[in-house]
């Protein structure tokens, strides 16, 4: 498994909550167990008491994407290294059960965590894959969604660092939105260009009384 898929753990726990809009979708411990996804194991380590300790680390993984959103690169760096000084984890290889052509172990970097509870792996994993993100490709690339009121978390993986929403649909949104903002403009400047005239031809006439 390549490293740099476990910042998605990080996208996924920021992305249960929508601030702006008031949502949270993380109220129970069998949310606390989806986001782990096929971890299994570690899925089961969570309790209840596992639902506050996550939601504390969410808003400092957002705030992490939203100085890097800001343009403040050093703050986010600084943020995300204090998660991985307090949730440490030890790289190591591991071949699983998946063999080559050749009946060898198909060798690949595994992050293993030593956690207290299921938090504590959750957010090992989740900081040391956005800070593997974070240095391969930049800062500028961890951004929030810019079609409000969203606000979503999303990582830039295009190849030419444009991407600006969380999703295809909060693009759409966004560019309907701006269509219509466009329309509205050029309803306003053609009928405020008519009144002018209207106003123009009026006083022409009474001129030339």
């Amino acid at each position: 498994m390549e490293l740099a898929y476990y910042s998605d753990y990080a996208v996924r726990l920021v992305n249960t909550e929508e601030p702006v809009r008031g949502k949270d979708t993380l109220t129970s411990v069998e949310a606390v167990r989806d986001l782990f996804g096929g971890n299994s194991t570690a899925a089961r380590r969570a309790t209840d008491a596992d639902v506050t300790r996550f939601r504390g680390v969410r808003g400092r993984l957002r705030a992490v994407f939203e100085a890097a959103d800001g343009g403040d690169e050093t703050l986010a760096v600084d943020l995300l290294n204090s998660l991985l000084l307090e949730f440490p984890v030890s790289p190591q290889i591991a071949g699983h059960d998946f063999r080559d052509d050749d009946g060898r172990p198909l060798w690949h970097m595994h992050l293993a965590d030593h956690p207290s509870n299921a938090t504590a792996g959750f957010a090992a994993i989740a900081a040391m894959g956005l800070a593997f993100h974070l240095t391969e490709y930049g800062v500028d690339r961890l951004g929030l969604c810019e079609a409000a009121p969203c606000r979503n978390a999303y990582l830039d993986t295009s190849t030419n660092r444009s991407r600006r929403y969380c999703s295809d649909r909060c693009a759409t949104r966004a560019n309907v939105a701006a269509y219509r903002a466009r329309k509205r403009l050029e309803a306003d400047r053609s009928e405020n260009t008519g009144r002018t005239a209207d106003t123009s031809q009026r006083a022409s006439a009474n001129g030339e009384r």
